[in-house]
């Protein structure tokens, strides 16, 4: 397992679990980030922070901090 800062763009994985405590957990769990989701890096911004997902049929912009909380299974 790897964390989802850790994807590159191109690849996919399945949300394992949602770490992180208080306000930030509920907010990535609140965007869609729950475990059994499906999720693909689209791309990483040229200076290697955002990056920009597709899961639930829309794009989400998520910083890399906030990704390394999300441990993701690859596909």
């Amino acid at each position: 397992m790897s964390t989802l800062d850790s994807l590159v763009p191109g690849e996919s994985g399945i949300i394992v679990s949602v770490g992180g405590s208080g306000a930030l957990r509920h907010r990535l769990l609140d965007m869609g980030l729950t475990p059994r989701t499906a999720v693909r890096v689209e791309r990483i911004a040229p200076m290697g922070d955002p990056m920009e997902l597709y899961l639930r049929g829309y794009r989400l912009t998520l910083r890399k901090e906030d990704a390394s909380k999300i441990e993701v299974e690859k596909r």
